[in-house]
């Protein structure tokens, strides 16, 4: 389900950059740029355009808003761990394992020996 969400989520924002790139500013922006300015004209009337684009901007903004929410409440109940639980205070109380190095100077299963001196 989670990840359904997030493909909704995404296909919500795409629509929504589409949306506002679409939108003519003062100098015609992105849709003039692209030649846009003509053909928005010809499909939604003189005026239709920037109406049909200004709901869809609001549409789309208010859906992107809730699946923020929804995601949000979604992926707090997936956390692993207990909830407000800090990783770093997690690893802190886990117990390492012991292990036993052997002292300075010695090896294990081997015993020091003075070298034989060579005396007259």
């Amino acid at each position: 389900m989670f990840a359904v969400l997030i493909v909704i989520h995404v296909i919500i924002c795409c629509g929504l950059m589409l949306v506002v790139l679409m939108q003519s500013s003062k100098g015609e922006g992105l849709a003039g740029a692209f030649g846009g300015g003509g053909l928005s004209g010809a499909v939604f009337g003189g005026r239709g355009a920037a109406t049909f684009l200004s709901k869809a901007t609001t549409v789309l903004a208010i859906l992107f808003m809730v699946s923020c929410i929804v995601l949000t409440l979604v992926a707090r109940g997936r956390s692993t761990g207990q909830v407000g639980e800090s990783a770093v205070n997690r690893m802190a109380t886990e117990q390492p394992v012991p292990t036993q190095a052997p002292a300075q100077g010695q090896q294990q299963g081997t015993q020091q020996t003075t070298p034989p001196s060579g005396g007259k």
